[in-house]
């Protein structure tokens, strides 16, 4: 399972790289903001992205969109990666169409199997 991990804070993508891969083995591309995600997403074809909520230049929420608008992305499963845990917030970030939500801080050994029950797989 290939994934793409977008998150804006270089010691998150490191920590959820090595939970995906080490622990997970899962295969991880990584992006540092939505902009890049997009691009990401067109040329990697990952399983699922794991994408953080707030980040500058393009937002969770707008990459999510924006995924969805281009028919070689808008497959993808996306599921946010989210501090803001509130029932009201996990519900809204449903609704734009994320699989689900994940949050932050995250156990880096448990990651991998969380993110797979999120996403129904194996």
């Amino acid at each position: 399972m290939k994934v793409l991990i977008v998150d804006d804070e270089p010691d998150i993508r490191r920590i959820a790289k090595l939970g995906l891969s080490r622990v997970g083995g899962m295969e991880v591309v990584e992006a540092t903001n939505g902009t890049e995600a997009l691009a990401r997403a067109r040329e990697d074809h990952p399983d699922a992205v794991l994408l953080d909520v707030m980040m500058p230049v393009l937002d969770g929420p707008s990459t999510l969109a924006r995924l969805r608008e281009d028919p070689a992305t808008a497959g993808i499963p996306v599921v946010f990666l989210t501090a803001k845990a509130i029932a009201a917030e996990v519900e809204r970030l449903k609704s734009l169409g994320a699989a689900g939500v994940l949050t932050k801080p995250f156990d880096p050994m448990t990651l991998a199997r969380e993110l797979r029950a999120v996403l129904g797989v194996p």
